[in-house]
């Protein structure tokens, strides 16, 4: 893993995504975040760049507006070239629901990218979001982080949204849990046992009040778990599975012999039935005591009931506040003491604050127009009636604000981390923005004009002559998952059928041999020359570059 290029306890007052480009991989724990959604709540924005205008106590709101027509080519264009299923999942979400869903999820794609490298390899990402775009999300994260790596889709209930008598009021939000790969951190969460979970231990004696338990289970413990107890066969398709010695209270756990963990599984059966711990049904099934003085607490399931909106005490007046008790549940189920969260929606600070007070390090990241006086006044404690009297009496607040977040060891910057772990960037930058040294981009459409009036209408895979530019598509020479570029001197002309025969791990070389050896091919002698349009393509380049170069310093001069 790289090592960590920006402080703990940070938070940047800027566009999420510079920030996410400037960190180094593999360096965060936990990502929980609440981006904004795609609906009419407090924010305008593009699906590159966005604004928050929402400030502590405001409650005014404004539209959410995430337009195609800002979407730049190249940054669609890459994604296509890098992740093909994302770009399906955002084309066929225009198709199906509109351009500016598409724009929305570009605007968080590119963003969820990023996530992804920067996760360490055991780390996961929470990801919060409601009905708008939700099911869109998901393909978009199955695409970028694995469908094999979709850990639970939790609904937290909220409160009854009235929506006319004709439609179900809408009550609940949708968490989406992925992790970066087969190991993940994992700390169960257990809530306070409900009365009718207390009311299921009915049997009561000396020690306790207590129900009971099947003492068979999964497939494992050996050949003696499939052995009969006591004249008893397991279920069929399950194994005998007693309980650890933890499970009883200590002063049943005398009675069991000294090496029971020791034992095997039908050995361990009959200690507990010696101990009288084994409970006997009137059609002579074995099961074991379950006391109610044992039970640590109920496992929160995916659907969360007994967290409601945020407390008044914990309330900033913004109008897509989470309460603290939710992302308090996400950070100690999915990471550990001294673990980095990041939130790159810092919004309310509620991840921070979370993180805080479970002793983890933090990264918060927002656009907010007072981001710092946030995450100050949340650490604090201070109400939002206090924080409006405490901005009246400070007209100038920046000193005061660094000397809080200086009281908690943290940090605030308006500038984004320089990455020195010499890594690649994961999603597209937002605009067409480059440095002397680096070659101009083209979109797909671009290249492939170029390619068509230099070397003309013919598929470079198998000769066809093509009537016109429609029956031609691009792809590469080297394929990206060689360590092929993007750029137009790894660029080929290709029909629909070989475009598909090649896939995205096929060289050129490799498709053409293919092609031959099918009969689509005459001979092997093309008059498309790669080694030729390679280098007619690397001297447009140089031109290019060159008069970028002479232009910038003509503004320059």
């Amino acid at each position: 893993m790289a090592e960590q290029n920006f402080p703990d306890n940070i938070l940047y007052e800027m566009d999420n995504l510079e920030v996410l480009r400037g960190m180094n991989s593999a360096t965060v724990d936990l990502i929980a975040t609440d981006p904004p959604f795609n609906t009419g709540r407090n924010r305008s924005g593009t699906a590159g760049l966005y604004v928050d205008n929402w400030r502590w106590g405001n409650t005014g709101i404004l539209p959410d507006q995430w337009k195609w027509n800002e979407v730049h080519p190249i940054r669609l264009d890459q994604i296509k070239d890098d992740n093909r299923a994302l770009f399906e999942v955002i084309e066929a979400a225009g198709h199906a629901h509109g351009d500016d869903i598409a724009a929305f999820l570009c605007f968080l794609s590119v963003r969820l990218l990023e996530c992804h490298r920067i996760l360490k390899p055991t780390g996961s990402i929470y990801l919060h979001c409601d009905h708008t775009a939700n099911a869109y999300i998901r393909m978009c994260m199955d695409a970028i982080f694995g469908a094999k790596n979709f850990r639970n889709e939790i609904v937290w209930q909220t409160t009854g949204k009235t929506l006319g008598a004709k439609q179900f009021p809408r009550t609940h939000d949708t968490i989406f849990w992925y992790s970066k790969g087969k190991k993940w951190a994992w700390n169960p969460p257990l809530e306070e046992p409900t009365e009718q979970y207390l009311s299921t231990y009915t049997k009561e004696d000396e020690y306790g009040r207590y129900n009971t338990t099947d003492l068979s289970g999964g497939k494992k413990g050996g050949p003696a778990a499939y052995k009969p107890f006591r004249g008893k066969l397991p279920p069929q398709g399950r194994g005998w599975a007693p309980p650890t010695r933890d499970k009883f209270p200590e002063a049943l756990q005398s009675k069991l012999p000294s090496d029971y963990e020791r034992l095997d599984v039908l050995a361990k059966c009959y200690a507990l039935d010696d101990a009288g711990l084994i409970f006997w049904t009137k059609n002579g099934k074995p099961r074991y005591k379950k006391y109610l003085g044992t039970t640590k607490g109920k496992l929160s399931g995916d659907v969360i009931t007994n967290i409601s909106y945020a407390k008044r005490s914990e309330r900033t007046g913004s109008p897509d506040q989470k309460p603290l008790a939710l992302y308090e549940r996400i950070i100690l189920a999915s990471s550990n003491e001294g673990d980095l969260v990041l939130d790159p929606f810092a919004g309310c600070a509620t991840t921070i604050i979370a993180a805080h007070k479970h002793k983890r390090r933090w990264v918060g990241i927002d656009r907010r127009l007072d981001a710092r006086f946030h995450v100050v006044c949340r650490l604090m404690g201070i109400s939002a009636k206090d924080a409006d009297k405490i901005r009246d009496e400070r007209p100038d607040l920046s000193d005061w604000l660094n000397s809080q977040l200086a009281k908690y060891d943290a940090h605030y910057s308006v500038n984004a981390p320089e990455r020195n772990d010499a890594g690649e960037t994961a999603a597209p930058a937002l605009a067409p923005v480059f440095t002397i040294n680096e070659r101009p981009k083209m979109t797909h459409k671009e290249m492939r004009g170029i390619l068509i009036e230099q070397f003309g209408l013919q598929c470079w895979g198998c000769d066809f002559e093509a009537p016109d530019e429609r029956y031609l598509e691009l792809d590469h020479v080297t394929p990206k998952s060689d360590g092929g570029s993007n750029d137009l001197d790894n660029r080929a002309l290709l029909c629909r059928p070989c475009n598909g025969l090649k896939s995205n791990r096929q060289t050129m070389t490799k498709l053409r041999s293919d092609n031959f050896k099918s009969g689509y091919l005459s001979t092997r002698n093309h008059p498309i020359n790669l080694q030729v349009t390679g280098a007619w393509c690397r001297q447009r380049l140089a031109l290019e570059r060159d008069s970028s170069t002479r232009q910038l310093n003509l503004a320059s001069a």
